[in-house]
């Protein structure tokens, strides 16, 4: 059963690097995501915006992290 708290773990992780080291293609996805339920987003500066994606993609491997260690220590 502490396997399935692991695997979100380190999904999070994985899908934080991504998101740090490709904010570009995350922007991108997101732009895509909504355009499908028909919403248009664009952001007022782009450097903002791919700045802010890298804190939120360290933020989630950094949480991700935490919650992981903490599984450890738990078991």
């Amino acid at each position: 059963m502490k396997l399935i708290p692991i695997f979100f773990s380190l999904f999070g992780i994985a899908a934080g690097l991504i998101i740090f080291f490709n904010p570009s293609q995350a922007i991108e996805i997101q732009r895509k995501f909504y355009e499908k339920i028909n919403w248009r987003i664009e952001p007022i500066s782009m450097p903002k915006e791919v700045s802010n994606t890298k804190i939120m993609g360290i933020f989630l491997c950094l949480l991700s992290l935490i919650t992981l260690i903490l599984i450890m220590l738990k078991y």
